[in-house]
């Protein structure tokens, strides 16, 4: 008798077991009844009606996507190699399953496309000057465009420029050049301060004629000591062959 029924046991609970779901605190279902949306369920214990209904599970977490490196031109023609990541998450899942086929690969599609549009439309100095410009721009057509299928990207980053190997050269000598100018310049500052400090003191000095004679002798007893020598040097001010030329 026993042996008769088990084949009713187990196709009755094998029907309990397709009809008892458990989604996770993170997860929603996606009820369709006869085809028909029904509802968003859970998280917990989720009973369906066995041949009537069914459910899809849709992920609510975080999910980080990259953009494959693809090469672009830019405003000012430069190919370059660029890839990025995005960050967006289901925020509706009746949109995600219902507005869209398949909402990762639909969101993977549009990021390439408008990764591609938007560096398009930079010159290379504000691409590499300007990232978290583009970034915010990406970020807020990527959301706009996947809003009607219920997805919200929260953040999009540009990972990578790739340049050219002749750009790569020749940003290098750019780069050089600009030091270079940069240390002329701070060396012509310093000789030009050093004049300053220098016209200051004559003018000072030929203000006060017992500083520039303390001078002379400070003068006089450096070379001595730097000679090694007993020689003795007596500067002549130019002032005294002026007074003896206007006597003559």
């Amino acid at each position: 008798m026993s042996v008769t029924f088990l084949p009713f046991i187990i196709f009755a609970a094998l029907i309990i077991f397709s009809a008892v779901k458990i989604l996770n605190e993170y997860e929603r279902g996606v009820v369709l009844r006869l085809g028909k949306f029904s509802g968003v369920r859970g998280p917990g214990l989720i009973l369906l009606v066995p041949g009537l209904e069914k459910m899809i599970k849709v992920d609510l977490r975080l999910i980080t996507m990259d953009i494959p490196s693809q090469d672009i031109i830019s405003k000012d023609n430069v190919t370059l190699k660029v890839n990025g990541v995005v960050y967006f998450k289901v925020s509706n899942p009746q949109h995600a399953i219902i507005a869209v086929e398949n909402y990762y690969h639909a969101t993977a599609q549009i990021a390439q496309t408008t990764l591609r549009s938007v560096i398009g439309q930079y010159e290379l100095d504000e691409i590499l000057a300007h990232r978290d410009k583009i970034n915010v721009r990406l970020q807020e057509i990527l959301d706009e465009l996947t809003e009607p299928w219920g997805i919200k990207v929260t953040n999009v980053e540009v990972k990578a420029i790739d340049l050219p190997l002749e750009m790569q050269r020749a940003m290098a000598k750019q780069a050089e050049a600009e030091r270079e100018k940069r240390a002329k310049i701070i060396s012509a500052d310093g000789e030009f301060q050093a004049a300053q400090k220098l016209s200051e003191a004559a003018e000072v000095l030929g203000s006060q004629k017992d500083a520039i004679t303390l001078r002379y002798l400070e003068t006089m007893r450096e070379i001595a000591g730097t000679n090694g020598s007993s020689t003795t040097f007596f500067p002549i001010p130019v002032d005294f062959f002026n007074k003896i030329l206007d006597r003559n």
